[in-house]
């Protein structure tokens, strides 16, 4: 099988969120695509199952290192980036990938790519801030408290907590015991953590559910969740939001994630972009 690696929301090689993209060129089972993720060991590995189909998009399957998964920012955009270059010859303004979520679009402008977002779901609300403090290793006073702590997902849920401080933010660490019973018996989804760092600019950092509790580096599929939690609760004093997003400053792959988001009644129109760096290819064996 051909194989590309890349690099997701990144400004330049060796940051943002790696991706390995694979193209079998023949039957290949799920248990056999779950050993390539784990050999692999990237947060997440995508396989391009189809050329393209009669909606114009491709079939696409999403692997962590453990298991399946339905939909995740940056692979969406690193496997669109793949599609693009090598299947279209660098040809066409955008890529459809057809995911257990839906058809997601991925267009392009220049060099950075942009994906739409299905619209937000809001579900679990925590009311016991000091729960999620003490998983976060941080003060319950840290948290903010005319901002819901909450479930949001538009494909992959996340616990939205909003901070006071950027010093809050970076001090955040994981006690993965909590983490864990939390996931077993509230609620499984990864926590997302945020503060304003300036005009237009967001620090994020994201913490995963997978076994390992790991941070990281960029994550499209939260930050579109932010960006419905920021509309629902008009953050920015505004129905239609642009800022950018800084992440992965703590594990020492920077990232940069450029967000557009607009709502409209109650319909969200939700884009996650940025810019993807061809890093490696070769055969798999």
């Amino acid at each position: 099988m051909k194989f590309y690696i890349v690099d997701v929301f990144a400004e330049q090689k060796y940051q943002g969120n790696q991706l390995a993209v694979l193209l079998p060129d023949r039957e290949i089972s799920t248990r056999e695509m779950q050993q390539i993720a784990r050999e692999i060991n990237f947060s997440e590995t995508t396989f391009i199952m189809s050329g393209k189909l009669g909606n114009g998009g491709y079939d696409v399957r999403y692997f962590t290192p453990d298991v399946e998964i339905p939909f995740a920012g940056h692979p969406t955009l690193g496997t669109a980036y793949v599609i693009r270059q090598f299947l279209e010859q660098g040809e066409g303004g955008n890529v459809v990938l057809n995911l257990p979520v839906g058809p997601i679009p991925v267009t392009f402008d220049s060099d950075v790519l942009t994906m739409e977002q299905n619209g937000p779901e809001f579900s679990h609300i925590v009311e016991d801030r000091g729960s999620i403090a003490d998983i976060l290793k941080i003060s319950a006073g840290d948290i903010r408290e005319d901002y819901p702590v909450q479930v949001v997902s538009t494909g992959l849920p996340s616990l939205i907590v909003t901070l006071k401080s950027l010093d809050a933010v970076c001090s955040c660490t994981v006690n993965h015991e909590l983490y864990q019973d939390f996931i077993d018996n509230v609620f499984k989804c990864n926590l997302l953590v945020f503060a304003p760092e300036g005009e237009g600019l967001v620090r994020v950092r994201v913490f995963v559910d997978d076994p390992g509790f790991v941070e990281d580096p960029a994550t499209g599929s939260a930050n579109g969740n932010l960006a419905g939690y920021l509309l629902k609760y008009n953050f920015f004093g505004s129905s239609n939001i642009r800022y950018d997003v800084n992440q992965g400053e703590q594990i020492g792959r920077p990232s940069l994630l450029r967000i557009a988001a607009e709502l409209t009644g109650e319909t969200y129109s939700i884009k996650v972009g940025g810019k993807v760096f061809l890093i490696a290819e070769g055969t798999w064996l």
